[in-house]
């Protein structure tokens, strides 16, 4: 199988590279600064055609997961790189597959569960979700948020492909143990005794597992049936408190010092992010994998934290996990998330 990725070069392009070059398929991954991979890298923009084209001919699957990191302050350059590296990107692919002989049988448009209300009432499936934007307080940055999920998903729904299935992933917060991802965060303030709650730790922490996203990728590329839009998120969303936690008890850790809300708003001024992403409330649910039939392997967060934990320690030459290996569930097979 041959899958082409633009934006592969990211913290989640990578991780699904990763694992589709180690199952023998031929990955290609489309980015700005081309460098040394064990996968091809082409070069492309995001905004014009060019010879990177050649690559989606004959390809089996186009997954996009290209789009400038909203892990920054949202002044008005960086909201304008944050929509145009998003909507452009996806209406210059829908441009490029009329100019191919042999287009992608099904595109994976990466899009983000941020696009669902804050709420604590109930939670956001694919059906009866709640889009946001409209919640009473909210800071104008969630609204932004709002506007550019809605603008992503217009233009990808707007592409005419008709030899191609097309589907929507509204992914929450994809957790590895690689560098710079989002447990990479949350893990250095469990290390440095700063993993308390965060806020008043009622939020919901919406999330998926490595494993478990690149388990729904190949699922939904199996699945000829399933398009339109579907949640990427485990099945079991958490208060924020609940959240970090378990994480602290994965680690090993007892005490871990709460973060307010407003030492909150200080840091995420210095360190130029937003506090949205981990002050929002994210309860989103997979009702659309989990009625057809799909499997997690990591259903619970106590069991991805020991999982990511040791993963973690491993990757960084770390001596042994301290929880018994016993704890660590089994990692169903990507053919096994197509079984049922």
């Amino acid at each position: 199988m041959k899958i082409v990725i633009p934006g592969g070069s990211g913290q989640v392009g990578t991780m699904v590279a990763r694992a589709f070059h180690e199952e023998g398929h031929e990955v290609v991954v489309l980015g700005r600064r081309p460098r040394t991979m064990p996968w091809p890298m082409v070069e492309w923009d995001g905004a014009r055609l060019g010879p990177w084209v050649k690559s989606l001919d004959g390809a089996d699957v186009l997954l996009n997961l290209t789009g400038r990191s909203v892990n920054c302050r949202y002044t008005a350059a960086n909201r304008r790189e944050i929509v145009d590296s998003r909507v452009g990107s996806t209406r210059i692919l829908g441009q490029a597959l009329t100019e191919v002989h042999r287009p992608p049988a099904v595109w994976l448009q990466a899009s983000t569960a941020t696009i669902y209300a804050h709420r604590y009432d109930g939670a956001n499936d694919e059906i009866t979700g709640i889009i946001g934007g409209d919640e009473v307080g909210a800071p104008d940055t969630w609204r932004f948020s709002i506007d550019v999920a809605q603008a992503w998903e217009l233009a990808f729904n707007e592409v005419q492909a008709p030899a191609t299935r097309k589907v929507t992933l509204r992914s929450a917060m994809t957790m590895s143990a690689d560098r710079g991802g989002v447990f990479d965060a949350l893990l250095a303030l469990v290390r440095r005794g700063q993993g308390g709650r965060i806020g008043d730790g009622r939020q919901f922490m919406s999330w998926v597992h490595e494993a478990d996203f690149i388990r729904a990728v190949h699922w939904l590329i199996a699945h000829e049936e399933i398009d339109g839009i579907v949640n990427i998120a485990s099945p079991n969303p958490m208060p924020n408190d609940e959240f970090m936690r378990a994480l602290r008890e994965a680690w090993g850790t007892r005490v871990g010092l709460p973060t307010a809300e407003w030492m909150l708003e200080i840091g995420a001024l210095f360190l130029r992010t937003e506090s949205e992403l981990v002050l929002k409330s994210r309860r989103v649910v997979p009702r659309r994998l989990l009625e057809r039939g799909f499997v997690f392997a990591y259903p619970h967060w106590p069991d991805a934290a020991r999982d990511l934990c040791r993963d973690w320690l491993t990757r960084r030459g770390g001596g042994a996990y301290t929880p018994t290996r016993a704890q660590r569930p089994q990692r169903p097979t990507p053919e096994s998330a197509t079984s049922r």
